[in-house]
């Protein structure tokens, strides 16, 4: 992981910024990527902010495969026209775009406890949650069956009072 360092001579691969640069591994593969703590951060999971990774469309030409797979994977998650657009325009080898496309594209869905989630499993809220817009406060203790997993891993979305509505992972556990 200390050739990722020494080939970005401290510079993030993705935006270029030098702020908290450290190696990240780019799953399954042991290679990795030097990256800031802005984008590791985003790249985590946090819902990532579209106007960061307009660095993409610089960073996805990248000779380096590792600099390729993550911009690729990222640009599938940002819901921007351009991010669509430029990661239809990438080309990718065969064994570089099977990496980008493995199943550890991104980060697990996990609940409350760090359990792992799939589409169709039944949670439980753990905490009163009041949804905006619809007028009604979804109690604690309320079992919300047949979940569907989206691009964020902070959310997921399911039924509650026939109104479908995403949860944050942290006030869900699996049941």
């Amino acid at each position: 992981m200390s050739d990722a360092l020494e080939r970005s001579g401290g510079e993030c691969e993705l935006c270029g910024s030098n702020d908290g640069v450290e190696a990240v591994p780019v799953a399954p593969r042991p290679d990795a990527i030097a990256a800031c703590a802005t984008c590791r951060a985003q790249l985590a999971g946090t819902a990532p902010d579209a106007s960061h990774w307009l660095c993409l469309q610089g960073s996805a030409w990248s000779e380096v495969p590792a600099v390729q797979v993550v911009a690729w994977r990222m640009l599938g998650r940002l819901d921007a026209g351009w991010a669509l657009e430029l990661r239809d325009q990438l080309w990718l080898d065969d064994d570089t775009l099977a990496w980008a496309k493995d199943a550890a594209t991104g980060p697990a869905v996990v609940d409350c406890n760090g359990t792992p989630l799939a589409d169709g499993d039944t949670v439980t809220l753990v905490k009163d949650l009041d949804v905006k817009g619809a007028g009604f406060t979804a109690k604690r203790g309320t079992v919300v069956k047949n979940i569907r997993l989206g691009d964020d891993p902070g959310l997921v979305e399911g039924r509650v009072n026939n109104t479908s509505i995403y949860l944050k992972t942290e006030f869900i556990k699996r049941a």
